[in-house]
């Protein structure tokens, strides 16, 4: 009965609208029938006339479609895959060998299950493989990486290698059924309102290589970018597109009208959240139309490492830190000895031994404030100046040691790992390296 009721409401909003559009264009809808007023009868009747049997016919029509947008896919479309990422997973039975389990046996076994899907793109076949470039959060964690060709083959993947900061990643597969390959464009030359075209696997495989279009909305995007842990680890500049984009069009391409790929597609914005002016909480704002992408020439500079490395090389100061927000105003004057002008910046709050920060004469509790020339203000402003450069480089830093203002060149000379990128501070009051 209520099913029926929810149809019966719906029948009744198309109704409605049907009305309304019937009214505005000078006559009133009923279910499809248009009635118009006559005022040429004696009686103002409604005059009517028969027809003879219809003779509507279906005419034999052929399309043949040559758009660009047709054109463009058909470049590109065979390159497109989606990739399927597996993560192990301890799960036990009832078998007597489960459950008495032998000598040196565990009673439970490790499983292999599909645990997300994403889109990729193959750009590249060298020496009997094939390279594909996808988004690092859609293989992080995994154990097990396939990928499914456009022509239904599934193929078993190789990790190249990832970068969390740029969340990029690179698969190296077979190049026997590889048919076609991408080709990169310049996403410095594209331009606001062209068309844009995103393809992916939409909600997984099972609607693989499917094509949305919509323009560039803007060419060059800054947003944060947050962990896992939402925690805001720095910003990202990106391609903003229309085009929709949902979850597992993660890694596809954003291809121009040539069928080049511009970007790789990486993130949407589906809600926002304000504040009430009241104080009162805040409130979710319903978003359509944001997506985002790496643009292309970020893309090819980092898959170039990947390949070459398995990593991409960046420079570290060498130190641990927090942003000076999150210290106490009256530590900021006891402690840090900071002139009241100063309200920003990021606090050192251990040395490394190799540091080069401490070749330049950088010390416990010093406040870093300015590096290159840039402001910084906080963690992710450091990593976004630090991270423009590269290890041997030579940067101008500016810190507050003991309440007053110093000035140094650093050598970067130490090169970022997992343990000093800094990437995973766990709250407010932890310190993280960098």
């Amino acid at each position: 009965m209520s099913d029926e009721k929810r149809t019966g409401s719906g029948l009744g909003k198309t109704i409605v609208t049907a009305l309304i559009a019937g009214l505005v264009g000078g006559g009133i809808a009923f279910g499809g029938y248009q009635l118009y007023q006559n005022n040429s009868g004696d009686n103002g009747a409604i005059t009517t006339s028969s027809n003879k049997s219809g003779t509507t016919k279906v005419t034999n029509v052929n399309v043949k479609s040559s758009n660009e947008t047709s054109k463009a896919f058909s470049k590109v479309e065979n390159a497109v895959v989606s990739v399927i990422s597996y993560t192990k997973s301890s799960s036990s039975s009832n078998s007597l060998t489960d459950i008495y389990g032998t000598a040196g046996d565990s009673s439970s076994t490790a499983t292999e299950s599909e645990s997300s899907e994403g889109s990729g793109v193959i750009y590249k076949k060298s020496d009997g493989n094939a390279y594909v470039v996808t988004n690092n959060h859609v293989i992080s964690g995994a154990s097990k990486v396939e990928v499914l060709l456009s022509n239904g083959k599934k193929l078993s993947a190789t990790v190249v290698g990832k970068d969390a900061v740029t969340d990029l990643a690179v698969l190296k597969i077979s190049a026997d059924s590889v048919t076609q390959i991408a080709t990169f464009g310049d996403s410095d030359n594209i331009t606001v309102g062209e068309t844009a075209l995103a393809i992916g696997s939409p909600l997984g495989s099972e609607y693989a290589t499917s094509l949305t279009q919509g323009i560039i909305s803007a060419k060059k995007r800054t947003i944060d970018v947050t962990n896992s842990s939402g925690i805001k680890t720095g910003q990202a500049t990106v391609i903003q597109t229309d085009a929709a984009i949902n979850p597992g069009n993660s890694g596809g391409p954003l291809i121009n009208t040539s069928g080049q790929v511009v970007g790789i597609n990486s993130m949407k914005l589906a809600s926002t959240a304000t504040e009430s002016s009241a104080g009162s909480g805040t409130s979710s704002t319903s978003v359509e139309g944001m997506g985002f992408a790496i643009p292309s020439n970020e893309v090819v500079s980092i898959i170039n490492q990947l390949v070459a490395n398995g990593k991409v090389k960046r420079p570290a100061l060498g130190i641990s830190l927090i942003d000076l927000d999150y210290v106490s105003a009256s530590d900021q004057k006891s402690v840090l000895k900071l002139p009241t002008s100063v309200n920003s910046g990021i606090v050192a709050v251990k040395i490394n031994s190799d540091s080069p920060a401490k070749n330049a004469g950088i010390g416990k509790y010093d406040v870093i404030v300015k590096l290159d020339g840039k402001k910084v203000a906080d963690t992710s402003s450091l990593r976004e100046v630090l991270y423009a450069h590269k290890i041997g480089d030579t940067v101008a830093v500016e810190f507050y040691h003991n309440g007053k203002l110093q000035k140094a060149n650093i050598k970067l000379t130490l090169e970022a790992t997992d343990s000093n990128t800094g990437s995973d501070t766990a709250s407010k009051s932890a310190s993280s390296a960098q």
